[in-house]
């Protein structure tokens, strides 16, 4: 009986191991999925795929006033992003043409709006207000298993061609078995002296989500952009319409509008496919946790600058971009199919990207 008891304890360490050894095979496995990008130079654009099938695509071309993330797909390979007006849907709203797929601008720059830029606007309104993001040069492109890379440079120019800013991002492309991630990474250098980011409402990382993930409609709104143009978005049919937003603090639905979280979760359904679609803040961002323009309508963004309108005016940044002091962002974008992610979950995701870009 103490020969077979000894033996026990010699043994169990080993199948301890072998499990151990397994679990951890099985996660490899699992996060071995093949993150591939190619840059399509005709189409102007970077498709990232997974396993050979889409996931989203870097699109830098010359018809547009910034460079986007377009497509972007759940694993499944349900677009999250609004179709129009790049390639309608059936059902979608027809509003703010400048907000599509995913993208990182801000609507007071020297005065000049980088946010409502879009070549659907006249010409003859859109010439004196709207700055661009000319797209310069690819730096570096990566493909693995689990991940792959991107970095660009850009230049934030003025109605005129004068560069404001030089920006350098860095785009992570993650896949982990259901769950697809983006971890953007922004660094926005003044070219000559301060650059000033006048407080507004409309900033700054972004994302016009699909009909679907909208917050059932209570009716027709009219909304006021910084140059005190109306738009109007009109009362549509809710069959179908799911979203609903909950932020880090337990804030729900329209309510998480100008207030700050550390991340904010868009969650629904697209048919009968269980969707969450998460935004991180990061804690070495500017003005974290930030405060969120996230509306009802299809809206989700994260902005630091727009205090002022925020707190209805009881408090201000103003802030400024120096010569010699560059700012850098990180955002990160979780879409999870199949599975509504948890507070438990998200934290978790949370806490892994502060981490890994300390």
């Amino acid at each position: 009986m103490i020969k077979l008891k000894s033996i026990a304890l010699i043994l169990l360490p080993i199948i301890f191991c072998i499990s151990c050894s397994s679990g951890s095979q099985e996660e490899k496995t699992a996060n071995n999925q093949k993150v591939e990008l190619t840059n399509d130079t005709a189409g102007q654009k970077i498709d990232v795929m997974v396993d050979g099938k889409l996931f989203t695509s870097y699109c830098y071309s010359d018809s547009l006033m910034k460079q986007i993330l377009y497509p972007v797909l759940t694993a499944a390979g349900t677009a999250v992003t609004r179709g129009w007006p790049i390639q309608p849907r059936p059902g979608e709203r027809g509003d703010h043409p400048h907000q599509r797929g995913i993208w990182l601008n801000y609507g007071d720059v020297n005065g000049y709006d980088f946010w409502g830029n879009s070549y659907q606007i006249p010409a003859e309104i859109r010439k004196v207000h709207d700055g661009r993001i000319k797209y310069i040069k690819i730096d570096s492109l990566a493909s693995g298993n689990g991940e792959g890379t991107l970095v660009a440079n850009a230049r934030w120019n003025d109605p005129f061609g004068k560069e404001l800013l030089a920006e350098k991002t860095t785009y992570h492309f993650i896949a982990k078995d259901s769950l697809r991630i983006i971890d953007r990474i922004t660094t926005l250098t003044a070219s000559d002296g301060p650059v000033a980011m006048k407080d507004t409402k409309e900033g700054m990382f972004g994302i016009r989500v699909a009909r679907q993930l909208e917050l059932p409609s209570k009716g027709a709104a009219t909304f006021i952009d910084a140059e005190g143009n109306a738009t109007k978005v009109d009362q549509m049919s809710n069959e179908g319409i799911s979203g609903n937003y909950r932020s880090s603090e337990g804030i729900t639905g329209d309510s998480v509008w100008s207030t700050r979280a550390k991340w904010m979760d868009l969650y629904g359904n697209i048919g009968t496919e269980d969707i969450s679609l998460v935004i991180c803040d990061h804690p070495k961002n500017l003005n974290y946790p930030t405060y969120w323009h996230a509306r009802g309508y299809g809206l989700f963004a994260a902005n630091p600058f727009g205090v002022k309108d925020f707190t209805n005016g009881k408090d201000s940044l103003n802030y400024s971009i120096t010569a010699g002091n560059p700012l850098t962002f990180r955002y990160r974008v979780i879409i999870s199919s199949g599975h509504h992610l948890t507070d438990g979950e998200i934290n978790d995701l949370a806490d892994e990207f502060a981490k890994k870009y300390e």
